[in-house]
This record gives C-alpha cells, structure tokens and sequence, in this order.
C-alpha cells in the first residue's frame, strides 16, 4: 500500500523548522533548517527527535547539486540537474548502495514522479490538496521513506532557488 505525505510548499526555507504530514494530518517527520552554516543545510527528524538523514548544497559544483547525508554524515545520494532537460524538468539522483533515481515532471506545477529504471516509486503532485501552496507525496511499500522525502525537498530547493531566497531575505529585513 502507498504512503501518502502532506508538505507545505512556502515553509520550505533555509532557517525554517517545518513538519511533514501524514494523509490524516499527523505529524510525522520535523524538518530543522539549519541557519548558522555556510552552505544550506536540512535536518530530517523523527517525532523523538532523533536525526534521520540531513540535505546539503554542495558549494562549488558546475551544475546545481544537493547531498542526502545519512544521520552519521555518510552519503546516502546525490542529486543534480540534468544539463539537457528539452521539455521536462530532470535530475538524476545516485544513490550510494542502492538503484539509481531520476526525477522527472513539471516542477513549476509541482507535478511530477520519481523513478527507479523505468518503473515509478513515487508521485508529487499539488492536486490532491485544495491549498495552493501544499503538495503531495505519495510513495511505493518497499522504498525508503525518508530518503525519498528528502529528494523531493532537495528537489523543490532547486527548483526554485529565487522564491527561497526571496523568502530568507524578507523574513532578514523584518
């Protein structure tokens, strides 16, 4: 059976804690944006609030990258945009010790699929929500949760890197 998670689009800011929903509502992952740091960092946490995985920009990098670092800082993948991406948006996501990822839809809609081969293990998408600015994850049985909920954070970061700034500097100038 699949899983479904609720995300609010506009809390997604470096310097924002946020939570990740379940289909009911519930809360059940904190997301701790880390502020004091040179690069932007995301902390994924369970309701104890033991770190599960963190994601972090890697500085420097030719083409727009993010890392998912497990609890003890060891890569779990890395994701970066596709340089050639005609009429869709792609990134592709290696995954240390697991099959490969690739992303691939509208972002700007928010409607897009993950993909492992040629087969899709998870769905984003805004229309199951009536707010504009939620959207939906629903996620395959037998995948790993978190690492899929943190690609499709990264995911989002990149996707729009001018309205997370926008946010950051007016949340700054109050």
């Amino acid at each position: 059976m699949t899983t479904r998670y609720k995300i609010h689009q506009n809390l997604i800011s470096i310097g924002d804690d946020f939570w990740i929903e379940n289909e009911e509502g519930e809360k059940v992952f904190k997301v701790d944006g880390k502020v004091l740091r040179i690069r932007k960092t995301l902390v994924f946490e369970d309701m104890k609030g033991k770190k599960l995985c963190q994601i972090k920009e890697r500085l420097l990098a030719i083409k727009d990258t993010m890392i998912i670092e497990d609890a003890d800082g060891k890569d779990l993948a890395v994701i970066k945009k596709a340089l050639i991406a005609p009429l869709r948006d792609r990134w592709d996501v290696k995954v240390k010790n697991g099959p490969d990822l690739v992303v691939q839809g509208n972002i700007l809609d928010q409607e897009y699929s993950i993909k492992q081969g040629w087969g899709k293990v998870a769905e984003i998408s805004k229309k199951w929500f009536r707010l504009t600015d939620t959207y939906g994850v629903e996620i395959d049985p037998e995948q790993n949760d978190i690492l899929i909920l943190a690609v499709t954070i990264a995911v989002d970061m990149m996707a729009h890197p001018d309205v997370k700034k926008k946010k950051d500097k007016k949340e700054k100038d109050k």
